[in-house]
């Protein structure tokens, strides 16, 4: 039965609300005044109605709630696999294992539990073929995680080169139906959200020339921009099924979604926890199916047991305590996320046009046309920042004077990079406020 109190209101048209909106802002611009322009050049409205949704709603449905993925640097095979069980027991839904040389499988997965997914990154490709996953992978549930691409695009090199980079890549699509793309570099580099989702495009574009995966893993950094990083992930599957749909291919799509550093900041370092809060619910919201936490100190401080512990129950209490795993797809119909995504999918595939025009991803990235674009919107937004228009609490905004940070850095927490002879210009991962903090370090006592 239809709720009678709703046929007591007529309905209301959004030329209706702009009008007395225009009326209550007594004469000033409704454009200037209300509609604000993203990094993108989206303009964002005030509000939205059912006239703004599109045609066809986004694709991002998932099945089943997510999970809190940890990771676990394998340095001895017994200690990772004791870190791991107490990951697990105390929250942890799923292991990521980050490999940088030749250990025993059995030492690292004895007595693991076997119903859980476990991700395998090696930092070689030599590594990774020396390992004989294939017999664990009958008793575990073991996806290798390893991205040539991204190692070109954060290196500046491939692993050996591009024609064995791209066969070692051929050989665990044929062995296992899996296909793995790390794109959380662009965000954290400072690319606005449309070139994101389009470099992302363009490198699945890439493999996809070459193989025909089960499955397609991607790797993906969220930002501080609660709704736009819902958007976003929407967006990101709609391409993945656009592509896919292109090459004729039927694939399962998992979202490993991640904290961006960006916007992380070493003064203050507790207000962290309260970013990193907000992007774990964008990245619920917009359908992730696993999700890393990232440690409030994870600039300053080596790994620890306090700050692994918070990130996780950060995750467990939106889990356990607020039914963020209750309701699936929530914000399936929503009018102003789903226009939105519609246009964040819509500008990214005409940006992949382009870049498939100028001969592809690989192309762009030898000629630095991609590098070039990145380095331009970082700029843009790194001005904004500078002028306020971008606040991060406790460092550009109300600031605490008596923070003194100088004698509790165990790490460089700083972007790096190594002048070094490389086949192209390295993409590189740089925060907001580093110039601040470095200036505020120089004046500590």
């Amino acid at each position: 039965m239809a709720n009678p109190l709703f046929s007591e209101f007529e309905a209301i048209e959004s030329k209706q609300w702009k009008q007395q909106i225009q009326f209550e802002l007594k004469g000033l611009d409704y454009n200037d005044t209300l509609v604000f322009e993203s990094l993108e050049g989206i303009k964002i409205k005030p509000f939205y109605t059912s006239e703004d949704l599109p045609k066809t709603t986004a694709v991002a449905k998932l099945n089943e709630a997510f999970k809190i993925l940890q990771d676990v640097y394998v340095q001895e095979a017994n200690h990772a696999n004791h870190v791991a069980k107490l990951k697990l027991e105390k929250g942890a839904e799923s292991i990521w294992f980050i490999i940088p040389h030749q250990i025993d499988l059995n030492k690292l997965f004895n007595d693991l539990p076997t119903d859980i997914t476990y991700f395998v990154t090696f930092h070689t490709i030599d590594d990774a073929l020396k390992q004989n996953l294939s017999d664990f992978s009958k008793k575990y549930q073991i996806k290798v995680c390893v991205d040539p691409i991204h190692r070109l695009m954060s290196d500046g090199n491939w692993f050996i080169d591009k024609e064995k980079d791209l066969r070692f890549v051929e050989k665990i699509v044929n062995q296992s139906g899996i296909l793995y793309i790390d794109s959380s570099l662009h965000q954290q580099a400072g690319a606005n959200g449309v070139q994101q989702l389009a470099y992302f495009a363009a490198h699945l574009t890439e493999y996809l020339n070459l193989v025909k995966p089960q499955q397609i893993i991607v790797k993906w950094a969220i930002g501080n921009h609660y709704f736009f990083e819902i958007a976003k992930l929407k967006a990101l599957r709609v391409l993945i099924v656009t592509l896919c749909d292109a090459f004729e291919i039927s694939a399962d799509i998992q979202i490993i979604a991640e904290p961006s550093l960006r916007n992380k900041t070493l003064y203050d370092y507790n207000v962290n926890m309260l970013r990193t809060t907000t992007e774990y619910m964008s990245a619920i919201l917009g359908c992730a199916n696993f999700v890393m936490p990232l440690a409030y100190d994870t600039l300053y401080h080596k790994s620890n047991a306090f700050g692994d512990r918070i990130a996780r129950n950060q995750l467990l209490i939106l889990k356990h305590e607020s039914y963020f795993d209750n309701v699936l797809n929530p914000a399936e119909g929503t009018y102003f996320i789903e226009s939105l995504t519609q246009t964040f999918a819509e500008k990214s595939l005409d940006l992949l046009k382009m870049i498939e025009k100028g001969g592809g991803l690989l192309e762009n990235l030898i000629n630095g046309k991609i590098q070039k674009h990145i380095i331009e919107s970082a700029e843009k937004e790194q001005q904004w920042f500078d002028e306020g228009k971008i606040v991060l609490v406790g460092t550009n905004k109300y600031p605490n004077p008596q923070d003194q940070m100088k004698n509790d850095l165990e790490l460089y927490p700083f972007s790096k990079i190594k002048p070094r002879k490389t086949l192209i210009k390295p993409i590189n991962i740089k925060r907001l406020s580093e110039k601040l903090e470095k200036n505020r370090l120089e004046k500590e006592g």
